[in-house]
């Protein structure tokens, strides 16, 4: 999939102070617990919590989630000169190579690093140089990256998180079932077994897709002109069956909401010109920021609130309206909001801005 077409943008235009103290180091429990921020269509807002999500929504109302999981892809190693090294696997390729960022100095094609102890450790062989930092690498004495990630491997959370989570499951969704991502879905960190059954009883029916979220998310964009930005490719797959619930519910007349940004550049990049999804399996590129025309019929989306000068303030500025979406992020500062992965919801109630 190629990157959206969009008229001039510059990146001074998604920046604003955001004090450290409101990026959330931890989340908060029970996670139904976190802030939400619900935008009416007409404008305003109005504070809620989590648990009140059922709340604002009515019978046969799909929200439309993104299952993926997160790999414990951050594993650490040494050199044989005992020098550490961190890698963090970030996508297979052929065979059995893997797409691994390295982090440790004076490493070329041909080392190898040692993971775990002895005999019950593992040896990693760096391949080919793929870019700055990364490699492809390949596990070597029979385990498998995926078995190697499950034994050794913490999850590789976001850098602005300066500690380590106690529990490596609260940077992941309840819901999540197929591994692949090196980031969670993050608007999905609130939904806990309690608030599911409740949207349950409320008649809200959960429908699931699969975009595998790659390091690209954490990159920052260094670019002056917003169109010079490149995304990095990463994974989906909408069946045939996720495809056709959605489609029945909007030949039905009922509303259909989008949990996360990741979810939108899935349901965008397998949208057709009459609003419908089409079953996708394959991969995308897609940049949404401001001159975006969205082609699915959306009527709500739920999000976190995003660092300065990320896609991911873009993309919901392309939504929402940029000048909304900062005057929203201030009032949410004046009233403690906590912001980025760890941090609270907002609902956007209502269709794009056109």
């Amino acid at each position: 999939m190629k990157r959206a077409v969009g008229t001039a943008v510059r990146i001074d235009e998604f920046d604003y102070d955001l004090p450290k103290e409101l990026i959330a180091q931890e989340g908060v429990e029970p996670r139904n617990s976190a802030k939400l921020m619900v935008l009416g269509p007409g404008g305003g807002a109005v504070h809620r919590t989590m648990g009140d999500l059922p709340k604002e929504l009515g019978r046969g109302d799909v929200m439309v989630v993104n299952e993926s999981r997160v790999l414990p892809a951050r594993v650490r190693a040494r050199k044989t000169t005992g020098g550490k090294v961190e890698l963090v696997f970030l996508e297979p390729l052929d065979g059995d190579r893997w797409d691994c960022l390295v982090g440790g100095g004076r490493l070329r094609e041909g080392s190898t690093v040692d993971v775990g102890e002895g005999d019950d450790g593992a040896q990693v062989e760096l391949g080919e140089v793929l870019g700055r930092g990364r490699y492809a690498v390949r596990v070597l004495g029979g385990a498998s990256p995926e078995e190697m990630m499950h034994r050794w491997g913490e999850m590789p959370t976001p850098p602005y998180i300066h500690t380590r989570l106690l529990d490596q499951d609260r940077y992941q969704t309840t819901y999540a079932r197929v591994d692949g991502s090196v980031a969670a879905p993050t608007a999905g960190l609130h939904f806990d077994g309690p608030l599911l059954e409740a949207l349950d009883g409320a008649g809200v029916h959960l429908v699931r897709l699969v975009l595998h979220i790659g390091y690209g998310t954490f990159k920052p964009v260094r670019a002056e002109v917003v169109e010079e930005h490149r995304m990095e490719s990463e994974r989906l797959e909408i069946t045939e069956a996720v495809a056709s619930a959605i489609n029945g519910a909007l030949n039905d007349g009922r509303r259909v909401f989008a949990v996360g940004t990741t979810t939108v550049r899935a349901l965008e990049s397998a949208t057709d010109g009459r609003g419908r999804v089409m079953p996708y399996t394959g991969s995308t590129e897609l940049f949404i920021y401001p001159g975006y025309r969205f082609r699915f019929p959306y009527s709500g989306l739920m999000t976190n609130f995003h660092l300065p000068r990320s896609t991911l303030l873009m993309l919901v500025s392309a939504y929402a309206g940029r000048e909304r979406m900062l005057a929203s992020y201030e009032e949410a500062k004046g009233k403690g909001y906590r912001f980025y992965s760890l941090g609270d919801g907002m609902l956007i109630m209502g269709g794009p801005v056109r």
